[in-house]
């Protein structure tokens, strides 16, 4: 398995070198096709007491000024693609989460940066990860260069992270080290079993990782601090693996993964 086709999502608000500089480096590692994607939509009308906010001719100041500001975000991406990769280009004015959501099915993984405070100028991440149907790559802040020498599996028994696992091979056989970590409130023998399974499943595809069984309660903040202590540049991990309800309304380690932005996240539902 490899990837073959990577779309590097930009948001029309954040500099895009460093994204496209990553989907660059991974379509030269994978032999991939790069498909940059950019997509922004203007804000509905609103209603006050007043009237409507925005009027005909404030909507159209506005879509020029998405059009103009994807049309640099084209002129930048094709300038730093070279001409060893094959490349194309998408865009669109409408929501950058369901544009990206409907494209994704032309790549097998998706590499973007986190989600933005305003849904009209950036994909969620969360409902990316949550809806699209492949892995998503949630870049850290100033990332230009994922070497994910030293992989973090976040392991817990779910469809959810098995997906994962399956999803992430082509970055776990090419790491130098894989780390397969679970987090659980006792260490008995089914919770090890488990761990013992995925480390031989990845042995089968060549790729001798290590087990670490985390006594204490489930938590982001206990996963981040582990993955930190063993300088992991990647955490692999299951989205929404307890009821989708409960992760949006209280949290939990997807929530704290798709809020973290100082390591590279590997997504997949």
């Amino acid at each position: 398995m490899s990837y073959k086709s990577i779309i590097a999502n930009l948001a029309v608000d954040a500099p895009p070198a460093a994204i496209v500089k990553v989907g660059i480096e991974l379509a030269e590692r994978f032999g991939a096709h790069l498909i940059g994607l950019a997509a922004a939509d203007v804000p509905p009308l609103v209603a006050t007491g007043e009237g409507m906010v925005y009027e005909g001719e404030v909507m159209q100041i506005q879509r020029t000024e998405i059009e103009k500001r994807i049309a640099e975000l084209r002129a930048e991406f094709e300038s730093l693609v070279p001409a060893s990769i094959t490349s194309e280009w998408a865009q669109a004015v409408c929501s950058p989460t369901r544009f990206l959501s409907v494209f994704a099915r032309a790549a097998d993984l998706v590499v973007t940066g986190a989600s933005g405070d305003d849904v009209f100028r950036a994909a969620d991440v969360g409902s990316l990860a949550l809806g699209i149907g492949r892995p998503v790559l949630v870049i850290g802040n100033n990332v230009e260069h994922l070497r994910a020498n030293t992989v973090l599996v976040a392991w817990k028994d779910t469809r959810e992270a098995r997906r994962a696992v399956a999803d992430a091979l082509p970055f776990l056989a090419k790491a130098n080290e894989v780390v397969v970590a679970t987090i659980a409130s006792n260490g008995d023998d089914s919770v090890r079993d488990s761990l013992a399974d995925v480390a031989v499943y990845l042995e089968h595809h060549g790729i001798m990782a290590q087990t670490e069984l985390i006594i204490g309660e489930v938590d982001g903040e206990q996963l981040l601090t582990f993955a930190r202590s063993i300088h992991a540049d990647m955490i692999v991990s299951g989205a929404y693996g307890h009821s989708r309800l409960r992760e949006w309304a209280f949290g939990g380690v997807t929530r704290t993964l798709i809020e973290e932005t100082s390591i590279n996240r590997f997504l997949s539902y």
